[in-house]
C-alpha cells in the first residue's frame, strides 16, 4: 500500500504530539515549524484530523491542538484512514 504525502504528515503530527506528552494545546506555528511542513497544508490535514475526533482543537489565546484520547488508543490505521478518506 502506497502511503501519500497527506498520510504521510498526519503520522507525523500525530507522533509529534505523542511526544510532547502534554495536555497542553500546542499552536499550529510550533508544530509546522518542529515537522519543517507549511502551515497552510498543516491547517488541511489537521482540520481532517479533528473531523475524525483524533485531535482535539481550541481557538484563541492559548490554543492549538492535542490528541483527542491517550496516544497508545490511536492506530496508525486510524490516523491513515482519516487522512486518506
Amino acid at each position: 500500500m502506497m502511503i501519500s504525502t497527506r498520510g504521510r504528515y498526519a503520522l507525523r503530527v500525530m507522533l509529534d504530539l505523542a511526544q510532547q506528552n502534554t495536555d497542553r494545546y500546542v499552536p499550529l506555528k510550533e508544530i509546522a515549524n518542529r515537522q519543517d511542513i507549511s502551515e497552510k497544508y498543516l491547517e488541511i490535514i489537521i482540520k481532517v484530523l479533528v473531523q475524525n475526533q483524533l485531535l482535539a482543537g481550541l481557538r484563541g489565546k492559548g490554543g492549538g491542538y492535542r490528541l483527542a484520547r491517550p496516544a497508545g488508543e490511536c492506530t496508525v490505521w486510524d490516523i491513515l484512514e482519516a487522512a486518506e478518506g
